[in-house]
């Protein structure tokens, strides 16, 4: 069975006591019994990694995710991060490819593919996101455009190493705009997705890498999301800025 996750990530936003504050809320709420088998998941600032990592402390289903990191082990890269320095803070998970990133730092195919190498040979896990501005979608060049963000990053590693990879589907268009991809279209792109991945690799694989949604995901719409069979939770911007919210959400499974 393929896990449950809700990620909240938190871009750049909270400056560290009200991230310390939020990181707390969570913690506390994920205890729930009802959460015991979803896998919640933070994505926060940089400057908050430490702290709201002895924040989360023994707990079992609440994990720290980073927001990027840099494609060389190290250098001359003024400003940057890398994968060691998030390894030893005890990063679990790193965000890679976001639409965001994509956009205002032109991240390229090759990048990507770097990093998403040596965020895995330093034992965390890759969330890669993918999709589409609303231009390609209404020329009907989404999947194509998909695929190809997969491929031309994903597709060289071995069978090993893509296995644990999570995905995150992100409809550019639906990203803090309110607008949220009918079950349909998630769905459609889900399945898609893990077709794709079973092609490349086996029906074994891909029945077993998580495919997250990335949208504009509330608690008012995450239930009938994360009941398509291909969608196995989201990756959640701005309703993960609130705890209730964000563990309503998570709830929806």
């Amino acid at each position: 069975m393929r896990k449950k996750i809700a990620a909240g990530n938190w871009k750049m936003n909270t400056t560290l006591d009200e991230g310390l504050k939020l990181a707390s809320e969570v913690v506390h709420m994920a205890k729930d019994e009802s959460l015991s088998e979803t896998t919640i998941m933070m994505s926060v600032p940089y400057t908050h990694i430490e702290s709201i990592k002895k924040t989360i402390g023994n707990a079992t289903n609440v994990f720290i995710a980073a927001q990027n990191c840099h494609q060389e082990l190290s250098g001359a890269y003024t400003g940057e991060i890398s994968a060691a320095m998030l390894q030893n803070l005890g990063v679990d998970c790193v965000v890679l490819g976001h639409s965001e990133r994509r956009e205002y730092y032109k991240e390229t195919y090759a990048e990507l593919e770097s990093k998403t190498q040596i965020v895995l040979k330093h034992q965390m896990t890759p969330i890669f996101c993918c999709g589409e501005k609303l231009a390609t979608r209404e020329e009907n060049a989404h999947f194509d455009l998909v695929k190809e963000q997969l491929s031309s990053s994903l597709f060289e590693l071995d069978a090993v190493e893509f296995a644990k990879v999570i995905i995150a589907y992100e409809p550019v268009w639906a990203i803090g705009t309110g607008v949220t991809a009918s079950d349909e279209q998630a769905q459609e792109m889900h399945h898609f997705i893990r077709h794709t991945i079973a092609k490349n690799y086996s029906d074994s694989i891909a029945k077993q890498i998580p495919i997250l949604y990335g949208g504009s995901v509330k608690p008012a719409n995450a239930q009938t999301l994360f009941s398509c069979p291909d969608v196995d939770g989201g990756l959640i911007g701005g309703a993960s800025m609130d705890a209730q919210g964000f563990i309503d959400i998570a709830k929806s499974f």
